[in-house]
């Protein structure tokens, strides 16, 4: 029997196990066709796993032109030095007098007797630009994904969170104006097994434990915005057959976004 376990995607260590997507061109860890509702892609997009935010690094300072002509004037000795070129004449320039009676308005002056707050999880600010957008709510809401591993091997992927952190989403929903205003849903945005892992109920069983976390969370319902007629693989929110197996109901029948809902 094989071994299944969960995992929170919450650092880089849980983002490497994301799985590739079964379309070549699509990238679960570059996608961001949910959170950006006008320009989003599932591209796969290599720069955004470089770090630092997904921006190519630098290889240098800025190239030196050897034929410019500078206009720095020579420099004197006993003149403070404004281009940054170390003058041993001059002494080193005065920040502000510290006032040991002022008050710091952005910093509270410490308590030594106070009980220390713990730290709250984030995402470093070097870490791949996907990882950074599924850790923005880490300190508040929690984790928005999830990797089911069968055998120690990434099977199924999910992501999820409050309908707020996908504009995407948002807009869809709006369309309906049937739907409940209050409270509002969480959502699922993507879910998908690798090829291999299709057909045996992993995906199904990774939103089972996606519903329950949702619902330690305080969330009444959670919804889904699946699109009829995609091909299996190019779409991220599965099919319509798939959430109704999964305990969702139909909201709003649509031709091609419909709604489905699942009390929590």
């Amino acid at each position: 029997m094989s071994e299944i376990r969960i995992v929170d995607v919450t650092d880089e260590a849980a983002f490497g196990l994301l799985p590739p997507c079964s379309d070549p061109s699509f990238d679960h860890r570059t996608c961001d066709y949910w959170e950006e509702a006008d320009r989003g892609s599932k591209a796969h997009r290599a720069s955004w796993l470089a770090g630092a935010g997904g921006e190519p690094r630098s290889r240098g300072g800025p190239i030196v032109n050897p034929f410019a002509v500078t206009e720095e004037p020579a420099l004197n000795p006993f003149v403070p030095s404004t281009a940054g070129t170390s003058n041993p004449f001059v002494p080193p320039p005065r920040g502000p007098s510290l006032n040991p009676f002022a008050v710091d308005a952005d910093v509270p002056p410490e308590n030594p007797f106070a009980p220390r707050r713990p730290a709250r999880p984030t995402v470093a600010a070097t870490a791949p630009r996907k990882l950074q957008m599924l850790g923005r709510g880490l300190a508040v809401f929690g984790s928005y994904a999830k990797v089911l591993l069968e055998d120690g091997e990434p099977a199924a992927y999910c992501q999820f969170g409050p309908l707020s952190a996908y504009p995407r989403a948002s807009r869809l929903r709006e369309l309906y104006p049937q739907l409940p205003d209050s409270p509002l849903p969480a959502v699922v945005t993507c879910i998908a097994a690798t090829p291999v892992a299709r057909g045996r109920g992993l995906a199904a069983r990774l939103v089972t434990a996606v519903c329950a976390d949702l619902a330690s969370r305080g969330f009444a319902a959670v919804e889904v915005y699946p699109e009829v007629h995609a091909r299996s693989d190019a779409t991220s929110a599965a099919d319509p057959a798939f959430w109704l197996r999964a305990g969702f109901r139909l909201a709003v029948d649509d031709e091609r976004f419909p709604v489905l809902r699942r009390e929590l």
